[in-house]
């Protein structure tokens, strides 16, 4: 009695039904008929009081069988108060994320520059953006994935010049900021900025200011 509560629609009532409307398979799960005949699957659920729905993709894309293993999903997580439609914007998120994690630090140096160099008062300017970079940062972080940069890996990139070229350095870490910054709105990294002076580097590093009166 339960299978067929939940297994409404045969395969054959899914392929010819042309008439506008939603169908019912069981376990919220719906075949929509839209009224240009086209067809997809809508699983609806409550949660917290309020009804919601969520589609699950085309009919030409998802078949009868694979649309009633992800409502079988989505009940599970309404069971547990989750929402269905927040777990996969959550997953798809993470995906994106991980695909993105392949992006090297170099990668997001080149695009910023390049995105950037209109805006800059002169080539000059971006010239040493690039000068610096590849001459510092790129040989320890370059080919490195851009979700990979921590800590550790920019105080390897500073730490070496930071007291001899103090004001280089400080460009350095300004730019490896500005970098990671963009990457991290870019949706190619999350969490806080590894260059982030204030309150990050500059209890790991003495001040500029600092150095160089110990200098003179």
């Amino acid at each position: 009695m339960a299978e067929r509560t939940l297994h409404r629609l045969s395969p054959r009532r899914v392929t010819t039904e042309r008439k506008r409307g939603r169908y019912a398979d069981g376990g919220g799960l719906y075949l929509q008929v839209s009224e240009e005949g086209t067809k997809s699957w809508l699983f609806r659920f409550m949660l917290d009081g309020k009804a919601r729905q969520m589609g699950l993709g085309a009919v030409h894309t998802i078949s009868l069988r694979e649309s009633r293993e992800a409502a079988l999903k989505c009940r599970k997580l309404v069971h547990e108060g989750i929402d269905p439609i927040e777990a996969r914007n959550r997953e798809r998120a993470s995906q994106r994320l991980k695909a993105a994690s392949a992006k090297t630090f170099k990668e997001c140096a080149e695009t910023y520059i390049k995105s950037h160099k209109p805006g800059w008062r002169n080539a000059k300017h971006a010239a040493q953006w690039t000068s610096t970079l590849e001459t510092y940062a790129f040989p320890v972080i370059g080919s490195l994935p851009v979700q990979a940069v921590d800590t550790p890996l920019v105080l390897k990139v500073l730490e070496p010049i930071w007291q001899v070229k103090t004001e280089t350095a400080s460009r350095v870490r300004g730019r490896i900021e500005a970098i990671l910054d963009w990457a991290t709105v870019g949706n190619y990294r999350n969490g806080e900025n590894p260059a982030r002076w204030k309150g990050h580097l500059a209890i790991m590093l003495p001040a500029k200011s600092t150095v160089n009166k110990v200098k003179h």
